[in-house]
């Protein structure tokens, strides 16, 4: 790991093989996104819908 200044500002260089495996363990730290059901989606996007053409 090597840190350079920049314009007073500290960045980071890191091997790809590390960098990956950070990422890899962030991303199974997160929390998938709720999935909505077919009617919940169909309501959604006649809501956006509705709001959109009544922006125009």
């Amino acid at each position: 790991m090597t840190e350079i200044v920049i314009d007073k500002k500290k960045y980071v260089l890191l091997p790809d093989e590390d960098y990956k495996a950070l990422q890899k363990k962030a991303a199974l730290k997160t929390k998938p996104e709720k999935l909505l059901s077919i009617e919940e989606a169909r309501a959604h996007s006649k809501k956006l819908i509705q709001k959109w053409a009544a922006e125009k």
